[in-house]
């Protein structure tokens, strides 16, 4: 009996009116059901205007076993951004665009540097990917190839400090395995295309869908982004990392991450996305599993 609570990013009162909504209560300053416990997905800092309040949230609701909370890649991103190079610098540079995405939670921080460190440290205990017999679930991707790799490299399916500083050395397999996990697939746009993100950033490659099957997409289809001007021609697969995919027979999965719009819903039966834009101005959206064996639109909620 688990509710699984897509990306926050510091909306601290849609979080407490999801919970409330979906049957949590505040007690000795912690949520919790009699019944259930969520699962959040990660991406709990950054844009909105509480994030030290959702911060408290999550974590007294982990610490008091009602919740499991995965990383996402804002928090792996605060890290590196915190984590000092030996020859100078830091893991994540500190480049315009890298600061405003962190901005909202540098500001809310400010002279609490004692606080942020200690959520700095916290962010290390989040496992970045979890699964029982009937689910998965993780912030941006499952790739089986991925996971096993990372269950063998992570300490109990959690980054250390060295770790950290293994996983930026682009190129590397510890280094391409978090980075899907975290931030997804990407594809490199056709010759001369390119689209603008959210931040304005100019970007060449595109976030794709895992769970289909590429040699059976074009260009536009794979997007999880609906870029209008992606070409509607299929996908040739040299562009492509991987032709592996998410089966559709394979057990249900709940992820954040992309940012989507709209009324929520489901890919496949067996995939949850649950990341629909709270930061701005979409929904903060969880799914109430029961036990069901396939995703049920009456057990979408969200505020």
């Amino acid at each position: 009996m688990i509710d699984f609570i897509g990306d926050i990013h510091g909306h601290a009162d849609k979080l407490e009116v999801l919970l409330i909504k979906l049957g949590y209560r505040k007690s000795f300053k912690t949520y919790s059901h009699p019944t259930r416990e969520v699962l959040f997905i990660g991406d709990y800092i950054d844009r909105g205007p509480k994030i030290r309040e959702t911060l408290e949230i999550v974590k007294s609701m982990v610490e008091s076993e009602s919740a499991i909370a995965l990383m996402g890649n804002h928090e792996y991103n605060a890290l590196c951004f915190h984590f000092q190079e030996t020859e100078g610098g830091h893991l994540r540079k500190h480049l315009i665009k890298n600061i405003i995405q962190h901005y909202e939670t540098l500001r809310q921080f400010q002279n609490k540097q004692k606080e942020y460190e200690e959520y700095l440290d916290w962010f290390k205990t989040l496992p970045l990917y979890y699964e029982t017999d009937s689910y998965r679930a993780v912030h941006a991707c499952w790739d089986k190839k991925n996971i096993d790799y990372l269950k063998k490299k992570l300490v109990g399916d959690r980054l250390t400090d060295d770790l950290i500083y293994q996983s930026v050395r682009k190129c590397t397999e510890l280094n391409e395995a978090i980075d899907q996990t975290l931030k997804g697939k990407e594809m490199k746009m056709a010759e001369g295309f390119f689209f603008t993100d959210k931040d304005g950033t100019k970007r060449t490659e595109i976030r794709i869908k895992w769970w289909e099957d590429p040699s059976a997409m074009t260009y536009k289809s794979i997007s999880v982004e609906p870029i209008d001007n992606l070409p509607e021609r299929r996908i040739d697969l040299f562009d492509i990392q991987s032709p592996e995919y998410y089966p559709a027979n394979d057990k249900k999965v709940f992820f954040g991450h992309y940012w989507l719009k709209g009324q929520p819903s489901f890919y496949k039966d067996n995939i949850c996305c649950l990341d629909y834009s709270v930061a701005k101005g979409g929904k903060l959206v969880a799914y109430r599993l029961n036990g069901e064996g396939v995703l049920a639109n009456n057990n979408l909620i969200y505020v």
